[in-house]
């Protein structure tokens, strides 16, 4: 696991490490600054987001400065840049699915969960955001759930209550051991 600690100190866990040597190796001398988007995701998959002492950790292994590492990392939206919470609601909001009620969805996310768009909920359990395009226009509104990115579409406010409901009881029989 990768310990972060005050956004200050960061260590990487042996396996991260053995990952990140990996994935540098397929690259040849000279351009292994290549393996910067692979590297994110490990170390993203590992912690759920990528504070600073990590991407600053990145950077020194590919020998680059760290802003290279900040310019990407926020350049690309996959990547997050402050915590989640455990379940990211990603919804599309591109022009198909809004008019077929993206929008609507987004609205009844904030008001069900009581938050906005980036945060989180108290439990930590929720946050949401809209997100470009997610290859399913003839099946929207759709919205997925990273990191393994399931997808639910054909979304509706009575289909997203019930996948709310499904997934806070599915953390409540891990935590009850039900």
């Amino acid at each position: 696991m990768l310990s972060v600690k005050n956004n200050q100190e960061v260590q990487f866990s042996t396996a991260l490490v053995a990952s990140c040597e990996e994935i540098i190796s397929r690259y040849p001398e000279g351009k292994q600054k290549s393996a910067m988007l692979p590297i994110l995701h490990a170390v993203q998959a590992e912690i759920g987001w990528l504070p600073a002492a990590a991407m600053d950790h990145v950077a020194a292994l590919l020998k680059v400065e760290p802003i290279e590492v900040y310019e990407v990392a926020s350049f690309y939206t996959m990547y997050l840049l402050r915590p989640q919470g455990k379940f990211l609601l990603e919804v599309c909001r591109t022009g198909p699915c809004c008019l077929v009620g993206a929008e609507k969805i987004m609205d009844h996310l904030e008001n069900r969960l009581g938050i906005k768009e980036g945060e989180i909920t108290a439990d930590g359990l929720f946050s949401w955001r809209g997100v470009e395009c997610l290859a399913a226009c003839g099946f929207g509104p759709v919205l997925q759930i990273g990191p393994a990115y399931t997808f639910y579409e054909n979304l509706t406010t009575d289909s997203v209550d019930k996948l709310l409901e499904s997934l806070t009881e599915q953390e409540k029989n891990i935590h009850h051991g039900a």
